[in-house]
């Protein structure tokens, strides 16, 4: 068993990709690459606070069908009023790089998305803000079916907007864009086959393979273009 199995266990991770797929109509001069980023943002930070020892997660086996992790303390990265406040400030950030009100307000809104994908996915977990005795979470984790079937229902529409606001321009727009949605699959379903990771520093270092997913959105969108264009390269 190694850090790699643990990526495997982020199990929220298809949704949390389809509304970065569904967001280019919304912000058409974004890239996929920023709108992966936002969406996960919340847990690219969260492993690197497990890392430095401000957040914990402990291996439970059993603990939620779907998922072995159970979420001790991370109200930086996962309480309510954390994730409004990572929203405002990249939302803030992207907005004063980009001067796109529009973008700015899409890049925002996908960071806060995160921690309400979270909510019915996760037990009673998700502080409200730290130090915060009120933990929500609504549980859906203790079922794979149900699991399987939320995220799926998030992605598969996500995908579809995507490939219809978007095209190839070349080979890598097509087969690297289509790699990209067999790993994200891949990595989703092994979850429910793989043994549970072995330690807390396992799950923390297998989860910071997220950040693969930020260069990978750039590099895709580099080769697609919109099927309406509006005059604006989709670089940011």
């Amino acid at each position: 068993r190694s850090d790699a199995t643990a990526l495997g266990h982020i199990h929220v991770i298809l949704g949390h990709y389809g509304l970065a797929l569904a967001a280019t109509p919304a912000a058409p001069r974004a890239s996929l690459g920023t709108f992966a980023f936002a969406t996960q943002l919340l847990d690219e930070l969260w492993p690197i606070f497990v890392l430095l020892g401000l957040e914990q997660v402990r291996v439970t086996p059993g603990i939620l069908a779907a998922n072995p992790l159970e979420f001790v303390h991370y109200p930086i990265t996962h309480s309510l009023i954390g994730a409004i406040g990572w929203s405002l400030l990249l939302g803030l950030i992207y907005y004063i790089v980009r001067q796109d009100g529009r973008g700015a307000a899409v890049v925002g809104l996908l960071v806060l998305s995160h921690w309400l994908l979270d909510l019915p996915m996760h037990g009673p977990d998700l502080p409200l803000w730290p130090g915060s005795d009120v933990r929500v979470g609504l549980g859906a984790w203790r079922s794979i079916p149900l699991t399987i079937a939320i995220e799926l229902a998030v992605f598969i529409p996500g995908l579809m907007v995507y490939l219809r606001t978007t095209r190839a321009r070349d080979r890598i727009g097509q087969w690297g864009f289509w790699a990209m949605v067999v790993v994200l699959l891949g990595i989703f379903f092994s979850g429910f086959v793989s043994p549970p990771p072995p330690d807390a520093r396992s799950v923390a270092f297998g989860a910071l393979g997220l950040w693969l997913f930020v260069p990978w959105g750039y590099w895709v969108d580099r080769h697609r273009e919109l099927a309406t264009p509006v005059g604006a390269d989709r670089t940011t």
